[in-house]
């Protein structure tokens, strides 16, 4: 073996060879230095040439998806209102010129009603169709500091829903689009944009108190939740009632079409949504069952109506139905939407938050609306109550006696001068309608009007009240038929409440 190898290299082809790779990985080594000394230069000059960062030079911190959000493209239109929005932003800006611009508000409000609008700090999660609403009627009307917290960006079918978005917009983040269009309108709000995806992890730095300006701001006045994800939408719900934020919520405003249909009342009170039903079962699981706001719809589906359509079972087979979203807590499907229902849907919200934040006066019908059969039987347990005490305490044969109250009367008793609740107990379930009062005669009918040929009791709507039917049957025991005057029954407070009531039921009795 050894023979062999000394022929080899005393081989002038071998040594031949051994020069050309010698060779060869001496000008590889070469070329490669060459062009890594190149590289290190051209990086040098690369950072080099990468500007500070400043208000000229903006940058975009990298997302928990390793991406970065596209820079909004800024016209030479809207560098200029960024420009005034920055100086009013600092109180260069005339407060005459704020005034005037508010003065609708400000006359519907008042002084003191404005300037609590004005120093409110709204916090607004999730601006799509509802959102963008929603902030810019809260900026519109006198709002000035508005975090507006949102990861997903403009698309071509979020225009037909969207606020402010234009066709320029598409492929922005939303909050980013919501601050340069409405800076236009408002330069002097504030808008701090959170480019993020709400999540319970994130709830503490989200919902911070007010962070843009120097030394510590204040808490949030309110937060809208218009969210449509099922689990950030709790996370946010449970969050904000567990450490006492007030929060109003929008359920659903997709497959809807019947704006009078729109309500506000608590959340234990939407029904006819999907998204309602299953945030109100997974807060209840939480220990919440009632104590947040809610804009819903009470319209129910029906034949011909849009609907969400179930997802294919060849989709099921594949795996995991999560797995097909872009994103972890993000929708599979596309809704069916209505441009017009989310805007509703914003301006409905916008309107509860300025005046709960204004301290305006709000009485709420408690999602009146579509409870028909509940009407019904209030009259008829009305009616009822008049029979027994015709038959028990007059004596009178009750057949084809009438009370003049219509279901109408009972739904504006119920609804405008009760707020939908007992005036005894608060609870807003199994209502019912009673006397407060025995008459000044006697029970059954009318003497005056028998003599006419009409058998029916003289009752004036303001002289009945609204309690659970628990409550009613005490009050028909203790007072209708036991004698006991009121004052005997109920304590100071629920008498003055029904004496407020009662005023209230005489004064609206003129518009109706």
């Amino acid at each position: 073996m050894s023979s062999w190898l000394q022929r080899q290299a005393g081989s002038h082809q071998a040594q031949l060879a051994a020069t050309a790779v010698l060779s060869g990985a001496a000008v590889a080594g070469a070329i490669l230095g060459y062009q890594s000394m190149k590289r290190r230069e051209k990086v040098k000059e690369l950072k080099a040439s990468i500007p500070e960062i400043d208000e000229r030079h903006h940058a975009e911190k990298l997302t928990e998806y390793g991406t970065v959000t596209p820079v909004p493209h800024m016209s030479k239109e809207d560098e200029r209102s960024a420009q005034l929005a920055r100086r009013a932003q600092q109180g260069d800006y005339d407060e005459d010129l704020i005034l005037e611009q508010l003065a609708r508000n400000r006359v519907f409000l008042g002084d003191e009603g404005l300037a609590k609008l004005r120093n409110s700090f709204v916090i607004v999660v999730g601006v799509g169709g509802v959102g963008s609403h929603a902030v810019a009627a809260l900026a519109r009307s006198g709002v000035s500091k508005i975090r507006i917290i949102d990861f997903d960006q403009v698309s071509l079918s979020s225009l037909n829903r969207h606020a402010v978005a234009t066709l320029a917009d598409v492929g922005t983040p939303k909050v980013h689009c919501i601050r340069k269009r409405l800076e236009q309108i408002a330069p002097w709000v504030k808008f701090d944009c959170r480019n993020e995806l709400f999540g319970k992890s994130a709830a503490d730095k989200l919902l911070e108190p007010w962070t843009l300006d120097d030394g510590e701001g204040p808490k949030p006045s309110y937060v809208i939740d218009c969210i449509d994800n099922i689990t950030t939408k709790v996370d946010l719900l449970h969050y904000c009632y567990s450490h006492s934020i007030p929060v109003v919520s929008s359920m659903g405003a997709g497959c809807k079409s019947d704006p009078t249909r729109i309500v506000v009342g608590d959340i234990s009170l939407s029904s006819e949504d999907p998204l309602s039903r299953s945030t109100r079962r997974r807060l209840k699981a939480l220990g919440v069952t009632t104590g947040i706001a809610a804009v819903f719809s009470t319209e129910k589906p029906g034949p011909g109506k849009a609907s969400l359509l179930p997802l294919p079972e060849e989709e099921f087979q594949k795996g995991q139905v999560g797995e097909l979203g872009v994103l972890p807590d993000f929708r599979v499907r596309i809704l069916p939407v209505l441009g017009t229902m989310p805007a509703m849907f914003g301006y409905t919200i916008a309107n509860h938050v300025i005046c709960q934040v204004s301290g305006y006066p709000q009485d709420y019908s408690m999602a009146g609306k579509g409870r028909d059969k509940m009407y019904d039987g209030i009259l008829a347990n009305l009616q009822g109550l008049e029979e027994r005490l015709a038959r028990s305490e007059a004596g009178q044969d009750p057949v084809g006696l009438r009370i003049p109250i219509s279901k109408d009367d009972v739904a504006f008793l119920v609804e405008e001068v009760y707020r939908g609740k007992s005036v005894v107990s608060g609870l807003p379930s199994r209502l019912a309608l009673v006397p407060w009062q025995r008459p000044e005669g006697d029970f059954g009918a009318d003497q005056e009007w028998e003599k006419e040929g009409q058998k029916y009791v003289k009752m004036d709507l303001k002289d009945l009240v609204c309690m659970t039917k628990e409550e009613a049957t005490r009050h028909e025991r203790e007072v209708l038929r036991g004698g006991k005057k009121v004052e005997e029954v109920y304590d100071e407070k629920v008498i003055q409440k029904v004496q407020d009531r009662m005023r209230e039921a005489e004064e609206y009795e003129k518009y109706r």
